[in-house]
């Protein structure tokens, strides 16, 4: 039931993002989806199979698990249900903002993580574009964190949905009014913000980490609002593999064993 749950909001949201980016996009793509999307789409389709016939679900289970020993913090105490869902998202939240910072300083990560920074253009379909290795090594770690904090198996949920969610979201090519943009980014991480994570600027590159609410990067100062070009000529993905235009399926599966990129 809950893989169904975020299976459905995934496709639907992606639905919704892949339809305003045709008709509205917020930059003029010089690569055809047609040339990427069925890497990054066939990045995705791995590795949901991948999940689905391994540690599909574990997540949703550890944290069952968690409460059924009353293992972990919120365990440890009788609080509203409201209120564990709420500190569960947060603290889930924060972690993986912990873990995309780790992805981009500690080089071993590095080698899988640039899988997802290669791709140079950015849209909906970026954002499931994740060598599997990746995808094993996040899962492993977001168990961990689930069992350390006592999460409420609800607020796990709620929370793959949403990162599901907003992941799509603010990696879209999509014209979002900058009125809208401006007061949305004070709680979300909006295209405009994540797409300068996407710069081939080495310090662009190292700033907005967060992957759903914007909270991290402003208390821990990796928030950048603009970048040094515009929104709509800034150069997007790795500046060693732009000339070599899209990497292929199998050259991505190969890709952290044979460098580690700019870092």
């Amino acid at each position: 039931m809950e893989n169904l749950a975020r299976l459905s909001v995934a496709l639907g949201v992606f639905t919704l993002m892949i339809c305003w980016e045709y008709f509205s996009p917020r930059r003029q793509q010089q690569t055809p989806r047609l040339k990427r999307w069925p890497i990054n789409i066939g990045l995705s389709i791995f590795n949901m199979l991948i999940m689905r016939f391994t540690v599909g679900g574990i997540a949703y289970l550890s944290a069952v698990n968690a409460v059924n020993h009353s293992w972990g913090l919120l365990n440890q105490f009788s609080t509203p249900v409201w209120l564990s869902i709420m500190v569960t998202i947060l603290l889930l939240d924060c972690a993986i903002y912990g873990q995309h910072v780790l992805s981009h300083k500690w080089k071993l990560l590095w080698r899988l993580h640039q899988v997802h920074h290669t791709d140079i253009e950015i849209d909906a379909s970026t954002a499931v574009r994740f060598h599997p290795l990746e995808i094993i090594i996040s899962m492993a770690y977001k168990v961990a964190i689930i069992y350390i904090i006592g999460a409420h198996p609800l607020a796990v949920v709620v929370f793959e949905i949403m990162l599901n969610a907003t992941a799509t979201f603010n990696h879209s090519n999509i014209n979002l009014p900058l009125k809208i943009d401006r007061v949305l980014r004070w709680v979300l991480i909006t295209p405009d913000v994540h797409r300068i994570h996407h710069s081939t600027v080495r310090s662009e590159t190292d700033s907005n980490y967060g992957f759903s609410i914007s909270l991290w990067d402003r208390v821990f100062k990796t928030y950048v609002a603009e970048p040094e070009k515009t929104q709509t000529t800034l150069e997007i993905g790795l500046p060693e593999y732009r000339s070599q235009q899209e990497l292929g399926f199998m050259q991505l599966l190969l890709l952290p064993f044979k460098g580690a990129g700019n870092k």
